[in-house]
């Protein structure tokens, strides 16, 4: 019998071998002949990825970035970017019958009128925040952990790019309103373009098609807004991911990591799992700040008219570095050939795109210095690179400095103080400050170096008290695990670049070219003597754990 039914079910498993495919099976094997994808999926959707919350950070952005793709669609079907002028009559009576734009009325139908509109427009400004916000940190954390080192160097360029283009389309998104807020936002830049040496009135003239605020710029804004910015950032995101899963995920220093393996959850299911549920989180978090928290109330502000000001006007946060440079720059002009040079201006103007620019390419300028050609896949503590570390709070440093400088007149309104003396404290901490950031992190770092040093060498304090038989008192130490231990000291400390000799074994006097002088000077300045602690040694280490020591 148990022969019979052996052959029954080989004979069931035969046809059912035969029977033909299902039009699942049969839908999967044509795409699959004509993209590939099982090959694609069986090589990528297990792929590993490590987890830590920093990590989430980049999420976040991405996560905001669709969000804003979502709802701005939505708000693209009611907003008509007209400067026609109009007389309202809607359902905010404190503007009834006052004269506006068309791209201003239709703002208030969208908040008023249209179902849900205004809880899409504060979600929406919401997520912008958010987006750029994220971002900067995103690539705080990347900068402080050094995981923009080869070959991530392109990626940090995408990014880069990506907060650029960001701050750009949020500024052009809170200027299509056309309210009195957003208009003197669009006057402050108008006069930013004007400050431009020489051609700084046609690219007025060109930017509103005449004398400001011409009929334009609405109309023009908004393509630039809604198709042209996003559609580029969309590329770079695409392109930033693919380069992220090309090159594996860069993961924090421990046991069982290295440059070449990676210790995490798959992609599938894991990651996508809590990506998913993650996306969900940050949509729920904005979609309750745009129901509870009032951002951005238009018409409180009313329609512009380049004859008014709003009291306390300033952009959103992420511009109010450059708000900052310009309100506290003082009022230089000089005449050149008959041009009369806005220099209190054009110099803030010009120093916000250089400072960005700094920024870009600080990947490539490090890894001249360094002259590393090596991947790197393992992040650095930030405490073990003491000059970047420094560098990078300077820069945050600088930042609210400038941030408090573009809000000069709600700082003195609110916490009763002169705006002259706002405006002079700005003027210097902007060059002290920045300065005392930088000394200050550097010795943090240091410090902190030692005690990890000392942590190798000594072991964990436990804050247990012994007495000794000739009566003194020491703290019991524990030693540490060797997982611990492996991650205090896997950093590499190579030597900085060196020039060498200048005469060689014969005498000859070798050429030394002027960018080997600088790299070399820059190469002490970063890695030389007094910029790190240098990590204990195999041999220092046994020789004080061997014997009786506490």
């Amino acid at each position: 019998m148990d022969g019979a039914r052996s052959v029954d079910e080989t004979a069931g498993s035969a046809r059912s071998r035969r029977e033909p495919p299902g039009k699942g099976e049969k839908l999967a094997d044509w795409a699959d002949g004509r993209l590939g994808l099982y090959a694609l999926a069986k090589a990528n959707m297990r792929k590993v990825f490590p987890d830590h919350p920093s990590f989430m950070l980049g999420e976040v952005a991405l996560y905001s970035f669709v969000v804003l793709i979502l709802t701005g669609v939505y708000l693209t079907l009611f907003f008509e970017p007209s400067m026609a002028e109009v007389v309202y009559h809607g359902s905010y009576e404190p503007l009834n019958g006052v004269l506006m734009t068309r791209a201003f009325e239709s703002t208030l139908d969208i908040s008023f009128e249209v179902r849900g509109g205004l809880l899409i427009r504060q979600i929406h400004h919401w997520a912008a925040l958010i987006f750029v916000g994220a971002m900067i940190v995103h690539m705080m954390r990347v900068f402080f952990t050094g995981a923009f080192r080869k070959p991530r160097e392109l990626n940090w360029v995408f990014g880069w790019t990506l907060l650029m283009l960001g701050i750009i389309t949020g500024l052009t998104g809170y200027s299509l309103p056309d309210d009195l807020l957003s208009g003197t936002g669009i006057r402050f830049a108008q006069g930013a373009i004007l400050s431009v040496p020489i051609v700084g009135t046609y690219l007025s003239f060109f930017l509103f098609g005449g004398e400001f605020p011409g009929h334009d710029i609405i109309a023009r804004l908004f393509p630039i807004h809604v198709l042209l910015l996003p559609g580029i950032m969309l590329g770079l995101v695409a392109a930033h991911l693919i380069l992220v899963f090309y090159h594996k995920h860069t993961q924090y220093p421990g046991p069982g990591r290295d440059n070449r393996s990676v210790v995490g959850m798959p992609f599938l299911p894991v990651y996508m799992a809590k990506a998913g549920g993650f996306f969900f989180l940050v949509f729920g978090v904005l979609t309750v700040l745009g129901g509870i928290a009032q951002i951005n109330p238009v018409w409180a502000f009313g329609p512009y008219r380049p004859d008014l000001v709003t009291t306390g006007a300033q952009p959103d946060w992420y511009l109010g570095f450059s708000e900052g440079l310009i309100r506290v720059m003082p009022g230089w002009e000089i005449n050149f050939w008959g041009h009369t040079l806005a220099l209190g201006v054009f110099i803030p103007f010009a120093l916000f795109p250089l400072v960005m620019l700094a920024i870009a390419v600080y990947p490539f300028i490090e890894a001249w210095i360094t002259g590393d050609k090596r991947e790197h896949h393992i992040l650095e503590r930030p405490r073990n690179a003491p000059v970047r570390t420094g560098l990078g709070v300077a820069w945050l440093s600088l930042y609210v400095v400038l941030l408090i400088g573009g809000g000069n007149d709600i700082v003195a309104t609110h916490l009763h103080l002169s705006i002259n003396d706002i405006t002079w404290f700005v003027r210097i901490a902007v060059f002290v400050v920045p300065v005392l950031a930088f000394t200050v992190t550097k010795r943090i770092c240091l410090g902190l170096q030692r005690r990890d040093r000392n942590k190798v060498l000594h072991g964990r304090e436990t804050g247990t008290i012994k007495r000794l038989p000739n009566g003194e008192y020491i703290e019991v130490h524990e030693p540490l695990s060797q997982a611990h231990l492996f991650t205090l000291t896997q950093h590499e400390q190579e030597p900085p670049y060196e020039i060498g000799p200048l005469v060689d074994a014969g005498g000859v006097r070798r050429r030394v070219k002027p960018s080997q002088r600088l790299r070399a000077r820059l190469a002490k300045a970063v890695f030389g003597p007094g910029k790190r602690i240098e990590k204990p040694t195999v041999e220092e280490y046994r020789e004080l754990t061997r014997g009786d020591h506490h």
